[in-house]
């Protein structure tokens, strides 16, 4: 399951949404909107003060993530994906893009709540320990950080990781920077919520 390969590279999104603009059926999908509807409920607080969606792709889950967020900024590595998020989201006005590679770059800004769906199993394991440590770097205490992944794994993926694979590494982190609060798993997909921990106290 485990792969040394590297991360996929946003040469390989482009191809995916060159051939369909819709390739994980995000729009249509049954499984997407019962987990979107999961993953909202997840979130504890009812409103956020500033929010990162990273990988944002078409903008259907930033749509949602909109409306329980003062600021929201959603990244993602494609520009044809996220021209479509922007057509979507166009009248509202506190959602923000940006075209970003994390962990290779990384919003210089501070959030209350940080949502990673789907994402962290396209990294390879030295790229999701970087990214771990931006998003704590990068998300205040007492904020929250949302992991949401499908979790079947097929051999002719090309992901470096699984889901249970993110997930794990996130549980594995030091008890004194991050908080579990709660892990959901469903038929093909699991949702972890930590808290980043005021180290002061």
């Amino acid at each position: 399951m485990n792969s040394p390969q590297q991360s996929l590279t946003p040469d390989y999104f482009d191809s995916l949404y060159n051939a369909d603009a819709d390739p994980w059926k995000f729009e249509t999908s049954d499984y997407e909107a019962k987990k979107y509807a999961a993953t909202l409920a997840a979130l504890p607080n009812a409103r956020y003060r500033s929010a990162l969606e990273i990988g944002g792709s078409i903008g259907v889950l930033t749509s949602m993530l909109a409306e329980r967020c003062e600021s929201l900024l959603s990244i993602d590595v494609s520009e044809m994906a996220q021209q479509k998020a922007i057509d979507r989201c166009q009248a509202l006005s506190h959602v923000r893009f940006q075209l970003m590679c994390v962990p290779e770059s990384y919003p210089d800004e501070q959030f209350d709540l940080t949502v990673l769906s789907e994402v962290g199993y396209y990294w390879c394991r030295e790229d999701l320990q970087k990214a771990q440590q931006l998003m704590l770097q990068h998300l205040e205490p007492g904020g929250h950080l949302l992991l949401v992944h499908w979790t079947p794994y097929e051999d002719y993926y090309h992901n470096p990781l699984s889901g249970d694979d993110v997930h794990d590494s996130f549980l594995s982190l030091p008890s004194p920077q991050i908080k579990h609060l709660r892990g959901d798993r469903a038929e093909k997909y699991r949702l972890d919520l930590f808290e980043r921990v005021d180290e002061t106290l």
